[in-house]
């Protein structure tokens, strides 16, 4: 199925943000996407780079069903931002989202991670470009320059190395139509198939799904480590905006 979903200037794009996530990899006292990072928190970096762009008028953020952090945060009130509750995978989050636009014919969909506060303007610009440009759905990716290993089942023994060509790293933002994008996750969920990103159940209905080369320093905040990368990531951002 490849139908084709104008995006031009008289169609709507909303960012929608999973954010009902716990996080435990961060080994923290709350999610992760509340962790403070340079004087705002994770979440708040996250939609702030979204609502940048001109193009987007809204972001919805699923949010646990018992979180007791987002009404501390400036999102609360914010009149571009409205919130879902979210379900226990991120594609039931996602759901939860895109069940709540008016008209999903004529909007289209940017799914970002909460804890990828270091999108580039520049990166979403090309994104957003590329979709208006071509009408097909697409991710932001970055090629795999490391050379792959897989492991044997339930080991950490070397079975093979994988040919890492055409291989990329598949990041967010991912940019749908939304009803294609409700019919794809609802058609995949009702026969049991496994949904690890928009993309996949794009792919699985058959529809086109196109990758558009992203920046690497789009991190997701996983691991400890990774916030003190995110917040040298940030700070170097926030500097060349100075300039």
């Amino acid at each position: 199925m490849n139908k084709s979903f104008l995006f031009d200037d008289a169609s709507s794009l909303v960012a929608i943000v999973p954010a009902a996530g716990v996080g435990k990899r961060m080994k923290s006292n709350c999610p992760k996407q509340y962790l403070r990072l340079l004087n705002k928190t994770v979440l708040e970096h996250t939609v702030d780079k979204l609502l940048a762009h001109q193009r987007i008028t809204k972001v919805i953020i699923a949010l646990g069903e018992h979180d007791d952090y987002f009404a501390q945060t400036t999102l609360a009130n914010h009149q571009q931002v409205t919130t879902v509750i979210g379900g226990q995978e991120r594609v039931d989050s996602v759901l939860a989202a895109l069940k709540t636009i008016e008209q999903p014919q004529n909007t289209w969909v940017l799914v970002h991670d909460a804890a990828r506060p270091c999108l580039r303007l520049s990166d979403l610009n090309k994104l957003i470009s590329y979709c208006s440009k071509t009408h097909h759905g697409a991710l932001l990716a970055t090629p795999v320059r490391d050379t792959m290993k897989r492991a044997q089942k339930n080991t950490t023994k070397v079975a093979f190395t994988e040919n890492r060509e055409n291989l990329w790293h598949a990041l967010t933002p991912q940019m749908y139509p939304a009803a294609q994008l409700i019919e794809a996750i609802e058609t995949a969920l009702a026969n049991g198939e496994i949904i690890t990103d928009e993309s996949s159940a794009i792919e699985i209905m058959g529809a086109t799904s196109c990758l558009v080369e992203g920046s690497s320093d789009n991190i997701k905040i996983t691991r400890p480590d990774d916030l003190a990368l995110a917040e040298f990531i940030l700070h170097k951002q926030y500097k060349q905006q100075e300039k």
